[in-house]
């Protein structure tokens, strides 16, 4: 695996891969690596011939109050990581290659309409621009065939995926169910952060979405129902501050009131300093 850092190397690389007629995919991260990133490294690994993970923690999608300075990263450990999976790049730049012009300084940027101010995006202004912007720049450098995405940050996925359509990017977005923990607890970079008491409460995330799909599973469609239960099940943790939770229909990103066919059921609640999200997709079933 070759460790990269500099966009005109990794375009070279590219090139010959490329040449030699194979397909690239693409797992975009902020690096600090855990199962659920490894797992979409794997799936990259099993259906392309030339697979490039990204490490970048990117300036543009966090907030002047947020987490940005202090977001874990540890190359040497994400090297290992990624090795184990059987990549074959590690695209590591510094802020200054994506940026030449100064930390997160661009006059260009992807700005994706309406699905952005819900969710996340309503309590994070500006974050999908800096997401959408930084993925955009990862595709056009890559030139990647096919691109992973954890279905965790499912706003995210809606984003990207709109931006693809309208676009016309040539490429294909791949998303990939959340990776958990054996206790119930979504799989994130920011988990470390959590202390042991913070940890315990937030297991009140799948708990509530396991409450929500026995609902649904029972014949409950009724969208303030569901989420009367969610929201009650979650503020019975004093520990838990609830952000948003919410239905919503999974393209257009908009809320249901009934659940007729497909439905995202997404939240974000904060335990102390740590915003953690989560979501089920219900698909009829």
């Amino acid at each position: 695996m070759k460790i990269i850092s500099r966009i005109v190397e990794l375009k070279e690389v590219i090139r010959i891969a490329k040449s030699e007629g194979k397909k690239v995919g693409l797992v975009p991260t902020m690096g600090y690596l855990h199962e659920g990133h490894l797992t979409l490294m794997r799936q990259a690994r099993k259906e392309q011939g030339f697979v490039i993970a990204t490490l970048f923690v990117n300036p543009l999608q966090f907030g002047p109050n947020e987490d940005f300075a202090v977001y874990p990263r540890d190359l040497e450990r994400d090297r290992i990581m990624a090795e184990s999976t059987g990549v074959d790049v590690l695209f590591a730049p510094p802020v200054e290659e994506m940026y030449p012009a100064g930390n997160g300084k661009i006059l260009t940027f992807v700005d994706v309409d309406t699905i952005t101010a819900t969710l996340c995006g309503a309590s994070r202004p500006g974050h999908f621009r800096g997401v959408a912007t930084v993925v955009a720049k990862l595709f056009n450098i890559s030139e990647a065939d096919v691109a992973y995405f954890g279905q965790k940050d499912a706003q995210q996925v809606a984003v990207i995926r709109q931006m693809v359509a309208d676009l016309n990017m040539n490429v294909r977005v791949v998303s990939v169910p959340i990776v958990r923990e054996t206790d119930g607890l979504a799989m994130s970079s920011r988990n470390k952060y959590l202390t042991s008491d913070q940890r315990k409460s937030a297991l009140v995330l799948s708990r509530s979405i396991d409450k929500a799909h026995e609902l649904l599973r029972k014949g409950e469609r009724d969208a303030k129902t569901i989420l009367a239960e969610m929201n009650g099940l979650i503020r019975l943790e004093p520990l838990a501050e609830i952000d948003y939770v919410s239905i919503v229909d999974p393209v257009s990103l908009q809320p249901l009131t009934e659940i007729s066919d497909k439905a995202l059921l997404a939240m974000a609640v904060k335990f102390g300093h740590t915003r953690l999200i989560d979501n089920m997709i219900w698909e009829g079933y």
